[in-house]
């Protein structure tokens, strides 16, 4: 089975330090748990996915210590877009599932 991931990427230094995205993913966390949904998204510092991954623009410029919000959730990913503003989305497969545990 393959997996289609979607993601959000940026600096690790935008998403960790200049961005409130411990407190948007702590929110989403809530309502997942408020509606008994499944964890589908995950924080990644340094992934290793990018040479793997489809850009959604071909203008990507990738930082040299990145981080990116992985979910299985297109939506959200979008959602994230319009949020968080200086991120680079897209999607990447995969043949093995992310696990919270």
């Amino acid at each position: 089975m393959t997996y289609q991931y979607y993601f959000a990427l940026a600096s690790q230094d935008f998403l960790v330090n200049e961005e409130p995205l411990e407190e948007v993913l702590r929110e989403r966390k809530n309502y997942y748990h408020s509606i008994a949904k499944e964890i589908d998204f995950w924080f990644v510092l340094e992934p290793n996915f990018i040479n793997s991954a489809t850009f959604y623009s071909k203008s990507t410029t990738l930082p040299k210590k990145c981080a990116a919000i992985i979910s299985l959730d297109k939506q959200f990913i979008e959602w994230l877009k319009l949020r968080i503003g200086f991120v680079s989305i897209g999607t990447f497969q995969s043949k093995s599932l992310f696990s919270s545990t």
